[in-house]
C-alpha cells in the first residue's frame, strides 16, 4: 500500500547555491587582497598623497589589469547579490526581469566606464 503525504516537489536549481556562495567568496577575497595591495603602495611611496602619486600607482600596465580584473570581480559580485536581491523580494516576474535588465544594463555601462578611466590614465 503506497501512502502520499503531501504534493511531490520538483526542486530545481539546488546546484546554484554552492557556485554563488563560492563566487561571492572569491571575488571578495580578490577584492580584499586588491586593497592590501594598493594599501601597500600607498604607504610605502615616498612623497604627498596626491594625484601624481595615484596616476604613478595605476601607470604601470600590469595595475591597470589587475585594477580591471578586481573591478570586474567587484560587478560580478554585485550582480550576484542583487539577482538574488531581485529574486527574493520581487514577485511580480516582469517586475523582477526589468530590475535584472536595468542591473544588467547598469553594470555594463560601469564596466565601460571603468575601461575609459584606466586606459585614458
Amino acid at each position: 500500500m503506497s501512502v502520499n503525504y503531501g504534493s511531490k516537489r520538483i526542486v530545481v536549481g539546488a546546484h546554484y547555491g554552492l557556485r554563488d556562495w563560492l563566487s561571492q567568496r572569491i571575488t571578495g577575497a580578490l577584492m580584499a587582497l586588491f586593497t592590501v595591495i594598493l594599501l601597500a603602495q600607498v604607504i610605502f611611496k615616498r612623497g604627498p598623497i596626491g594625484y601624481d602619486l595615484w596616476a604613478g600607482i595605476f601607470s604601470a600596465q600590469w595595475m591597470k589589469v589587475l585594477t580591471f580584473v578586481v573591478i570586474s570581480s567587484l560587478l560580478y559580485h554585485v550582480w550576484v547579490g542583487m539577482r538574488d536581491v531581485w529574486m527574493d523580494y520581487v514577485q511580480p516576474v516582469g517586475i523582477r526581469l526589468l530590475c535584472q535588465v536595468f542591473t544588467i544594463v547598469w553594470l555594463v555601462g560601469c564596466a565601460g566606464w571603468a575601461i575609459q578611466v584606466l586606459w585614458r590614465l
